[in-house]
């Protein structure tokens, strides 16, 4: 087969990467993508191509027929996430793929992080650490709570959801998770949309796993905000756009929630002088959760786990189409 790639890895992770994909073709694009959070440019050798792996551009895939399998190094699918990808891949029995399951231990971590963050008052200590190096023991030892025992509702239940409510099982928190159909999961709530507002309203926690499309853009907007806990916190590592943004610096601004954890925002950049950024205790980092020191290597394990399930016809992990 010839094996495609427009990924940008480092010279260890590539020559890793040809090693394992032989004997089969490989060809590196000369329009590698810039990173797995955006596209990459049309490549006419993508045309050649039984297998593309990285992030190639989305009209190409669909004019290239000769295509039997996408696997795009990123948990986040929205640009190929269309009615003519899907029915263009489906027509001709491709499969789409992509690698939640490398980032689902790392985005998990950084939510818990988050979470631990804000019930132990790190973040507002570093904020006194910056500024006056004032001593407010009294204050933040009153302000710092227990995971233990509190609410999360999670929005969307995938593989980083998954593995978040394992890393909070040893705080005996009540999870809930929001799901197209409401079911039964051991440990886990999972609730469709029409139960949300109930359990907003009690949730400590909400974490916003949810991707970008037409169904989610600005899901997390002033009623929804309005129908959580008072003294709630939210975070967000699914989508900026999920989320409107104007509602969110206004809920913090009127105190009604506690603080807000961002990893992702819209647009990103955030440009410096945006609300966000000094909005009374808004968290932001620069769409790092996903990013850990074996990336690279995880990302290459994952697309050559699923190359061999390809050849041998057995069922694709993180299978999208």
């Amino acid at each position: 087969m010839n094996i495609w790639c427009n990924a940008q890895f480092s010279g260890e992770a590539l020559a890793e990467l040809k090693a394992r994909v032989q004997p089969h073709q490989f060809v590196i694009s000369t329009r590698v993508a810039a990173s797995n959070l955006v596209a990459g440019a049309p490549d006419p050798a993508l045309a050649e191509a039984d297998v593309a792996f990285g992030q190639p551009d989305p009209k190409s895939v669909i004019d290239c027929s000769r295509l039997k399998w996408v696997h795009i190094n990123s948990a986040g699918y929205t640009r190929y996430d269309t009615p003519e990808f899907r029915s263009a891949l489906t027509a001709r029995g491709a499969a789409f793929t992509n690698s939640s399951m490398v980032y689902a231990e790392p985005c998990a971590e950084h939510a818990l992080a988050f979470m631990m963050a804000e019930v132990r008052q790190f973040a507002q200590s570093v904020d006194t650490q910056r500024s006056d190096r004032s001593w407010p023991t009294a204050k933040r030892r009153l302000a710092s709570r227990l995971l233990v025992g509190q609410s999360v509702v999670m929005l969307g239940y995938g593989a980083i959801g998954r593995r978040l409510a394992e890393l909070l099982v040893p705080f005996r928190m009540r999870i809930t998770a929001l799901r197209r159909k409401a079911s039964e999961e051991a440990g886990v709530q999972i609730i469709g949309e029409a139960e949300l507002p109930a359990a907003l309203a009690d949730a400590d926690h909400v974490v916003n796993i949810l991707p970008e499309n037409p169904g989610t853009r600005s899901f997390v907007d002033a009623r929804f905000l309005a129908a959580m806990k008072p003294g709630a916190v939210f975070y967000n590592i699914g989508r900026g756009a999920t989320v409107d943004q104007g509602a969110l610096v206004a809920a913090l601004e009127s105190r009604r929630l506690a603080a807000a954890y961002l990893d992702v925002t819209s647009p990103e950049p955030l440009p410096p002088d945006h609300a966000l950024w000094t909005a009374p205790n808004c968290y932001i980092t620069p769409h790092t959760a996903g990013g850990h020191d074996t990336e690279d290597a995880a990302l290459i394990r994952h697309f050559v786990d699923n190359l061999a399930r390809f050849e041998s016809g057995e069922p694709l992990l993180d299978r999208v189409i």
